[in-house]
């Protein structure tokens, strides 16, 4: 009962912005005519997928997405707020508000035209040899600008305590690989809209639709023989496929005519002698083809590519051509999401830890954050005890994760340190000005950060961002304020229902660090096998009984689920479930009081399944099943709660039914 106290105690800032009402599971949302043992996911969210039909301007609407639009739309008063032009304006909020005003100008931006990105694309115009192709990658990354291979910091794999550079592969338009590669009737499909939307890009430019066609599909060519050069997402999950630590005169030998010295120096870099290749083959590939391409393909290839990344600083008519191909056609949707939420979303993404600081002050007191870390400690609690009771690892495997256990940081709410933005110059009247210093100023933070001391307190995502994630080489669990609100919490509800949402979460993001990827790191984020052998093929074995279960579940149409992609959000959302209902039961302490005619085991599953409610057209399902590591969410939900015989006693499911697995599948 204490637990449950100080748990309802939460600052009341944080229900702000709650939707469901206090006490129990959200009955309206669920379908009670459905056997929870036949159908869970239609148990619980039944009702709301019926009342929630997709809106006009999303490709997939979920509690995720009900819960972003309602941060969204706060921050959208502050950013608003500060756009007010008034005397004694702070700097933070001259920032946020200017940059949200200038995007929102459009007849400035139409009336500009191409004036801003001429100087761009004139530069690439002029090239006429292999020097000033390097040149160009270089000027192009440094304006945040993807183009032929990726190339960045991060910590070293094996010494997470420094930032080393990396370089991977990456220039590629379309999704995945696979898009360029398959050859079924829907990629051919695919691919012929692709060429016809780069046309019409070109065509805008004031190119003539013979030479816009033409120089179209010469960037779907080009782009071709990179997917081609590129490994598939599966082989680039596994860390240790990643790690490929070299100099820069082995970097050379692998692709001698590509000047590398001239674009470490064009891109900033600071002096290193070693770094990372992701995949040493991408690049190997790139020297057996890349010399002999005519400068005329790299002029397209780079130049489709700035128009295709400042789309939206250019006006109506490239904007239109860029929601056409990209929402419209690949992912269903009708219509493109109002002007003022996208540029709410411009300043969240580019000015996150300013607009992230006024949010904190309106929906995140102290108490939410000290009652969240109470939260996650009776998960870690719970995670230990599974971990010590697990039957197929030995003692010394155990002992080693339990010390990993015990080393993880819980970061909660926001940040420690905020960003420094008081370099960068926003200003009112130029949209386009303040989106390319923008991406400089990001881009120079990570290069910079080459050959320094890990940053460890950063985060990877804004504080109104409705997401959690945990970061192997930090060891640590992030969790922003964005998502510690209704559906997944709500200090006036009950307690049950509190663990199936959040708690699942925070279990979740805790799995990560034993999942398929992140057990291969140790408590220090260092790259390192502390796993007997034996207990090393008993983990996979397990592994794989998921990534096959998985694999089973059909998406959409004929296209399956990719089992090896999902294993590790899989694993998580499996293990996480259960420390979280390992943590419910240490709370109860056997008190069995019944909500609503629901059990506290019975109300925590529907908490947990609430939370993945969606919608989805199946133009996001197709192309999610191939590049996105997350299941959709009915098998997040049914997934899991087949493998749990937990479940199972919790609803009195029959072995014969079909949310009790035959060969069910765990991990931990």
């Amino acid at each position: 009962m204490k637990s449950r106290i100080a748990l309802l105690s939460l600052a009341l800032p944080l229900c702000a912005l709650a939707a469901d009402p206090a006490g129990g599971v959200d009955a309206a949302a669920m379908n009670k005519t459905v056997d929870p043992c036949v159908d869970f996911y239609q148990y619980a969210c039944g009702n709301w997928i019926k009342a929630n039909p997709l809106p006009a301007d999303r490709s997939r609407w979920g509690r995720f997405g009900e819960l972003q639009d309602r941060n969204e739309r706060v921050e959208l008063d502050i950013i608003q707020g500060a756009a007010v032009t008034r005397a004694g304006r702070s700097p933070l909020d001259q920032k946020i508000g200017d940059a949200y005003a200038a995007c929102m100008d459009t007849e400035a931006i139409n009336r500009r035209g191409l004036a801003a990105v001429a100087p761009v694309l004139d530069e690439i115009l002029a090239m006429t040899n292999a020097s000033d192709v390097t040149r160009e990658v270089a000027a192009l990354h440094r304006r945040s600008i993807g183009v032929l291979f990726m190339f960045g910091s991060g910590p070293d794999a094996k010494d997470s305590t420094k930032t080393i550079a990396n370089l991977g592969q990456g220039g590629l338009s379309l999704p995945d690989r696979d898009y360029y590669l398959k050859t079924d009737p829907k990629s051919v499909e695919i691919r012929q809209h692709y060429l016809q939307h780069v046309t019409n890009m070109f065509t805008l430019t004031g190119l003539l639709p013979e030479a816009a066609a033409k120089a179209a599909q010469t960037v779907l060519d080009f782009e071709t023989m990179l997917a081609r050069a590129s490994a598939d997402r599966v082989a680039m999950r596994d860390p240790n496929k990643r790690y490929n630590v070299m100099t820069t005169q082995a970097l050379a030998a692998l692709a001698p005519d590509f000047g590398w010295d001239a674009y470490f120096k064009l891109i900033r870099a600071p002096a290193f002698a070693t770094l990372n290749v992701s995949n040493p083959d991408y690049v190997k590939q790139l020297e057996a083809t890349l010399p002999g391409q005519p400068i005329a393909v790299w002029k397209a290839y780079f130049a489709f590519h700035v128009l295709r990344s400042y789309a939206q600083l250019l006006p109506d008519a490239f904007q239109k051509e860029v929601f056409d191909f990209w929402q419209h056609y690949l992912t269903g949707v009708p219509q493109e999401r109002p002007r003022q939420f996208r540029c709410v979303q411009m300043v969240d993404r580019s000015l996150g830890d300013l607009v992230g600081q006024k949010y904190v002050e309106q929906t995140f007191g102290p108490d939410a954050k000290a009652q969240i870390t109470q939260l996650v400690e009776a998960l870690e609690k719970a995670l230990g005890q599974d971990i010590q009771t697990l039957d197929w690892m030995t003692d010394a495997t155990r002992k080693a994760a339990l010390t990993k256990l015990q080393a993880i940081t819980n970061n909660v709410g926001y940040p420690r340190k905020w960003r420094d933005y008081s370099k960068v110059e926003i200003a009112r009247d130029d949209y386009f000005g303040n989106s390319l210093r923008l991406a400089e100023f990001q881009r120079a933070r990570q290069i910079e950060k080459i050959g320094t001391p890990t940053d460890r307190s950063e985060w990877g995502m804004s504080t109104p961002t409705v997401n959690a994630f945990y970061s192997p080489q930090q060891n640590s669990i992030n969790f922003p304020a964005g998502i510690l609100q209704s559906p997944f919490f709500d200090p006036r509800r009950d307690m049950a229902v509190n663990y199936g949402g959040v708690g699942s979460v925070i279990g979740h993001e805790m799995t990560h660090g034993f999942d398929d990827q992140g057990r291969k790191f140790d408590g220090d984020g260092n790259l390192r096998d502390w796993w007997t052998a034996q207990d090393g093929a008993e983990f996979e074995k397990r592994a794989a009984c998921i990534a096959n279960e998985y694999s089973s579940f059909t998406s959409v149409d004929d296209v399956k689920l990719n089992g090896k992609l999902t294993l590790g959000e899989n694993s998580a959302d499996n293990g996480g479930l259960r420390v979280a209902y390992m943590a419910l039961e240490n709370t109860l302490k056997g008190n069995q009081d019944v909500v609503d005619g629901l059990t506290p085991e019975q109300r925590f599953f529907v908490g947990f399944a609430q939370v993945w409610c969606e919608n989805m057209r199946p133009e996001e399902a197709r192309s999610r099943a191939m590049v996105d590591p997350h299941s959709p969410g009915r098998f997040r939900v049914n997934g899991t709660v087949q493998n749990m015989p937990e479940f199972q006693k919790a609803y009195s499911c029959k072995a014969s039914q079909p949310m009790v697995s035959p060969n069910a599948c765990r991990v931990w």
